[in-house]
């Protein structure tokens, strides 16, 4: 369909609590083609609907050239110690700083035919489960951040030209 525009920081669909998809129409279908348009740009590890002005339960994701989709997504298990890993937003552009998140997760939701969808796994793939599922509740990485890291990164954030 289309890549869609994604949403900055300040914009109140990132900190509104996503909507739970429970009928799939043509509005949903669209979205998730919207989701994988926009996830499929370089870069990009995963798209939450509430990015790109949608405030419905759905990411798209492409980890190592895999791409897909997941719609009511629920991450039901973490493993190992939480570490700090570099992470980045596309709705906080240029800033890159170290969140807190576990080294596995698993996710599950469901695909476009009602069908269970269960993604899992570690590294980049942990890490962009965790933080879709983060912008589906209205939370966004900054959150995830030390509270000195954190001020930093406000600061950066109120000094950008975006913002």
């Amino acid at each position: 369909m289309t890549v869609r525009p994604i949403r900055l920081f300040g914009d109140p669909v990132l900190r509104a609590v996503s909507a739970p998809i429970d009928e799939i129409d043509d509005g949903v279908r669209a979205l998730v083609q919207d989701l994988i348009d926009t996830v499929e740009l370089p870069g990009r590890a995963g798209v939450a609907a509430p990015q790109i002005g949608v405030g419905l339960r759905a990411f798209s994701y492409n980890i190592d050239g895999d791409i897909g989709y997941v719609l009511n997504p629920v991450l039901v298990e973490t493993r190992g110690e939480p570490q700090p890993v570099g992470e980045g937003c596309l709705s906080v552009p240029g800033l890159w700083h170290d969140a807190i998140r576990y080294p596995w997760a698993k996710v599950v939701g469901t695909d476009l035919d009602g069908n269970e969808i269960e993604l899992e796994g570690e590294g980049l793939m942990a890490q962009a489960l965790q933080h879709e599922t983060d912008h589906l509740d209205g939370m966004l990485y900054l959150s995830r951040l030390p509270a000195d890291t954190r001020r930093e990164a406000m600061r950066q954030v109120r000094e950008s030209d975006w913002f």
